[in-house]
This record gives C-alpha cells, sequence and structure tokens, in this order.
C-alpha cells in the first residue's frame, strides 16, 4: 500500500530508498491534493473519474483518503453510487487500468480457490503489510449476483465491496490497511457476460444451492479461522441467498448485511424524522406505508420500521404490521392471491385484499390511502405524475422515498416528486438528485439521500471499537436512532431528514456510540473498557479511533510500518 508520494520526508525517503527516485521538493498533502482536483475534475466524464480515482487509490492512499475525506459530497456519487453501476457494467474491460500491475484491489475467490482459502488470505494480508497489527478487521464480500439494482453482474461486482470499503474508511475512519473487499465468483447466469471475450470472471453458469451454500461456508470458516475476530458485511447477494445467509450466521458469526440491516436503519432514521415533521397531522400509530417491491431490501426496511413502532412505541405486532402494504410485480401482496410467496413476503402479506384488483400503482394508492410510498422496486419512473399527484391529494406533505439505485432505476426524480407535489413533498432517495428551484419563488430545495453511508460506517466502527459478539436487531435499531438524533438545530430547523454529508464522519462517531451502548445493554460488549460511559464519551472515544489520512504516513516510523 503506497505511502504519500510526494509528500515523503527527506528522511523517510533514505528510510525506503527512495533517494534519487522521485522529484527532489518536498510536497504537503495539500498540495498534492490541490494538483489532483486539477486533474480529476478536468475529466469529461464521472467514468474517466472513477477510474483516475482508482489508480489514485492503489498508487497513493493517504491523497486518495485525503481527497475523498475532504470532499465527500462531490466524490461519494464517483466512488460509490451512481458511478459505480456503470462501472461495475464495465469492470472487465476496465479493470487493467485501475491500477499498476501485482497491486491488489481485492481478493477473487472462486470454487478452485476454497481448499487453500486460508494461505490465500494470509498472503494478502501480508501484500498489504507485513505488521500483524494490519490484519483485515473487516470485510465486505458478494458473489455479484444481484448488484444494486442491474442485476447479475459477476466478477464485474468486485467494485461494490470495495467501494464500500472506501466509504466506511471515508465515513468512520476505518484503517484502509485492515480492510479486504471479497468478491466469491462462482459463475454468472448473465448470458451477455458469458459471451463477452473480455469478461474476466469464470465463465460458467451458477451452481445449484447445495453447491453454493457450501462454497459460502468454507469461505466464511476460512475467513474466522484466518482472521478470528474480522467482520463480515453480505452485499448485494440475490434475495432468497441474502436472507438465508442472514438468518443462518447473524447469531453464529459477527456479521450483518447491509442491503437488508442497512439499508432498513437509514431509511428508517429519515422517516423517524419524517414522521416528527407531519405528526400533528398524522400520529405515529395512523400511518399507511406502501412498499413499491418486495425484495430483500424492502423487506429489511419494511421489518426495521415495523421493529421500531412495536419496541419504541408499544404497538402491538398484528396492529404494526397492518400498517403495511407490499406491490410486487404481480400487484398488491396478499393471502389471498392465489400463488404461493416466498418466506420473506408473507410477514407482511395482507389478510384483506383492498387494493388487488389491478396492478396499476395509481389506483392501488388510490385504494389503500397510503401516508408514505417507499419504492425498492428498480423500476424506473414507477411513480409517475398519477401516482405523485394522488399522495398528494391524500396527504397535505406526503412521504416519498424512491430508493432504488443507480439513479437510472430510481421511481422518481426529486424534480418529479416537488412538481407533482405543490412542492410539500417529503423526499429522500437512495442515489444524488439535484436540488430543485421552486419556480414561483426561486427557492432552492435540496432532496433528502436515504443513504446507507449515513449508517453501515457507524455500524461497522461501534461494532468493532466495542468487540461486540454479534450484531443484533437492537443494535441496528440504535444506529437508526442514532442517525435521525444528529441533526444539528439548523438541519432540523430546514427540515431536512438526514444530516449534511460533510460531518459524516461526527456523525458515524454518534451512530457508532449509540450501537455500543446497545452492545453493552444486550451483553454482546467485550472490550470492557467502554463499559459504563454515556454516549458523550463513547461518541468521543469513536472519533479518537478514527485513522486520518494526513497523518497516517507523516512519520518515518508509519512508513516504515506501512512499506
Amino acid at each position: 500500500m503506497s505511502a504519500i508520494g510526494t509528500s515523503t520526508p527527506v528522511a523517510a525517503r533514505s528510510v525506503l530508498g527512495l533517494d534519487g527516485l522521485m522529484p527532489n521538493k518536498v510536497e504537503s498533502l495539500d498540495v498534492q491534493k490541490k494538483r489532483a482536483l486539477v486533474q480529476l475534475r478536468s475529466k469529461s466524464t464521472d467514468m474517466e473519474k472513477y477510474m483516475f480515482l482508482a489508480h489514485l487509490r492503489n498508487t497513493n492512499v493517504s491523497l486518495f483518503y485525503k481527497i475523498v475525506c475532504d470532499e465527500l459530497s462531490e466524490m461519494a456519487p464517483i466512488i460509490y453510487t451512481p458511478t459505480v453501476g456503470k462501472a461495475c457494467l464495465e469492470y472487465s474491460h476496465i479493470y487493467p487500468f485501475l491500477a499498476p500491475p501485482g497491486v491488489p484491489d481485492g481478493l477473487y475467490i472462486t470454487k478452485d480457490s476454497l481448499p487453500n482459502l486460508p494461505q490465500i488470505l494470509r498472503d494478502y494480508s501480508a501484500a498489504l503489510s507485513d505488521q500483524a497489527a494490519f490484519q483485515p478487521e473487516i470485510t465486505v464480500i458478494s458473489d455479484g449476483s444481484r448488484i444494486l439494482g442491474l442485476g447479475d453482474l459477476g466478477m464485474n461486482g468486485m467494485g461494490i465491496p470495495i467501494g464500500k470499503l472506501q466509504l466506511y474508511v471515508a465515513g468512520a475512519g476505518i484503517d484502509p490497511r485492515k480492510t479486504l473487499p471479497i468478491l466469491l465468483d462462482l459463475g454468472t447466469n448473465n448470458d451477455s457476460l458469458l459471451n463477452d471475450e473480455f469478461y474476466l470472471g469464470v465463465k460458467q453458469t451458477r451452481p445449484n444451492d447445495d453447491e453454493f451454500y457450501s462454497a459460502v461456508d468454507q469461505t466464511i470458516n476460512a475467513l474466522y479461522e484466518t482472521f478470528p475476530n474480522i467482520l463480515v458485511q453480505f452485499e448485494d447477494w440475490s434475495t432468497s441467498h441474502a436472507f438465508t445467509l442472514l438468518q443462518k450466521y447473524q447469531n453464529e458469526r459477527f456479521c450483518f448485511n447491509d442491503d437488508i440491516q442497512g439499508t432498513g436503519a437509514v431509511v428508517l432514521a429519515g422517516l423517524i424524522n419524517a414522521f416528527r415533521q407531519v405528526a400533528k397531522d398524522t400520529p405515529i400509530e395512523n400511518h399507511r406505508i406502501l412498499f413499491s417491491g418486495a425484495g430483500s431490501a424492502a423487506f429489511g426496511v419494511a421489518k426495521h420500521i415495523c421493529d421500531y413502532l412495536i419496541i419504541e412505541h408499544g404497538i402491538p405486532e398484528e396492529k404494526a404490521k397492518a400498517m403495511f402494504w407490499t406491490v410486487d410485480s404481480k400487484g398488491l401482496v396478499y393471502d389471498g392471491r392465489g400463488d404461493k410467496l416466498p418466506e420473506h413476503k408473507r410477514y407482511f402479506s395482507r389478510k384483506d385484499s383492498v387494493g388487488s384488483g389491478t396492478k396499476s400503482l395509481s389506483e392501488i394508492v388510490k385504494a389503500i390511502k397510503p401516508t408514505t410510498l417507499i419504492g425498492l422496486s428498480s423500476q424506473p419512473d414507477s411513480f409517475d405524475a398519477n401516482v405523485l399527484q394522488e399522495m398528494s391529494k391524500i396527504n397535505h406533505r406526503p412521504i416519498i422515498f424512491p430508493l432504488s439505485n443507480p439513479r437510472t432505476q430510481a421511481e422518481c426524480s426529486f424534480e418529479a416528486a416537488m412538481t407533482h407535489t405543490n412542492n410539500q413533498v417529503l423526499f429522500a432517495s437512495g442515489t444524488a438528485f439535484p436540488p430543485y428551484k421552486i419556480p414561483e419563488t426561486g427557492e432552492i430545495k435540496k432532496p433528502g439521500q436515504g443513504n446507507n453511508v449515513y449508517v453501515f460506517p457507524g455500524i461497522g466502527l461501534g461494532s468493532i471499537v466495542s468487540k461486540s459478539k454479534h450484531i443484533t436487531t437492537s443494535m441496528v435499531l440504535a444506529a437508526a436512532k442514532g442517525l435521525a438524533n444528529s441533526l444539528t438545530p439548523e438541519e432540523a430547523a430546514r427540515g431536512d431528514l438526514y444530516p449534511s454529508l460533510n460531518r459524516i464522519r461526527d456523525v458515524s462517531a454518534t451512530v457508532a456510540a449509540h450501537v455500543c451502548k446497545v452492545a453493552e445493554q444486550s451483553n454482546q460488549l467485550q472490550n470492557e473498557s467502554l463499559a459504563g460511559l454515556s454516549i458523550d464519551q463513547l461518541t468521543k472515544t469513536m472519533r479518537e479511533k478514527m485513522w486520518d489520512p494526513e497523518t497516517a504516513f507523516h512519520t518515518v516510523e508509519n512508513i516504515e510500518k506501512s512499506s
């Protein structure tokens, strides 16, 4: 892992044997950043920017994270959604240009790798650093089977674990030397990839479930055999596999699923703040919540909201469940529909059939009269003018969250939501949208973004620092409440649903503190030095634990360790 390029002090250059191998001038990291930003901003497309930053990450990690941390609002849409979706579609085509030869950007594990996986893991760790202190403490792992809203991208999905771990570093100060991106490459069912001469993944169809679960078991067992304290984040697995893996491992291993739990927490946080804004018109128990989309992310979000209503507001489970409706490709999900529902859809399946006579979302909205409409369908523009106008007729301030990623899959834009609700919408999307200027007044409104970066870095930091045994549902709910309560007075006064992304490290410290406190209360805490500390004390501790790109490599001692 590269140190600091032309910022390398003269004494450190001698230590590293770099005398004469770079220009004489020793620059500050700020000057390096200024030069790099000039080059980055001169690129004409976001894909060119993505490739520039990927190469920088693999050649000068300090400079890369200096830029990302300082300019996160500008960089997040490039290193993650929406640009990462395009990058994953093209990953095999651009891979040779993302890093110098021999620089590992993550682990590509195949069926043939499994017998030697413990040694492969040790070799990867040694390639990053020969110091035991820098062994991986967190991995993001995917099999590429359901990348964002783009489907099965196989090996090309590696951009997601890489991107998520970059956000762990930027958002929560996880040391990049302690991160491990993994793509479990068991093939793909995507014919276009199987027929692409440049595709770099295993060119065979995906295995049956017995072989699949055996491969995952071997991978997980090898990870914990090699790195016993590592946190595993499952990311972008197919719906049925995502639920099964979470149910199998969450009470046995130190792990969580961001698509199910992280998405649920971040959406819940935004809804808590939205519910607060409409509380005078709609008491919490009177909300009617309609989901368009019924996959793993939708169920995870709905279940977290339901758990919150039950635990925080004392609403009985059956009554809380009755506040939800879900719509899939066949229409309203209800018991009498006639098809066999998968397990995850049954929990919120309606007993009644109101709204079941049509697949038209606007007609379903008209029949159900929801206060809240949440999109996780990957059906672009499905929240059309009819749907949005109907929501506006029902509610003075409709709550509309089109959460599908990337932007091309979003159910509606912020502009459309504002236009068709008389500018009264309480809005949060899963991907970034530009601000909207109200024509009549010239007022600029900024959309909320229910970006998982607000919670998963804090969940990871809090659970790692607390040395939790597991990540429980109560810890994830605590993350949501911590995020909801992290607004500044100015943000709350503006009606913001989420804090400024520029404060992400402070927000992550708050989220991590709430996670840690609940870990203690639920007997998950193993770091006894944190026992009994207040939220404020824990927040301060979390902030102090964060890796800083400006100081990480700026001494001879640190450079020796990182080389």
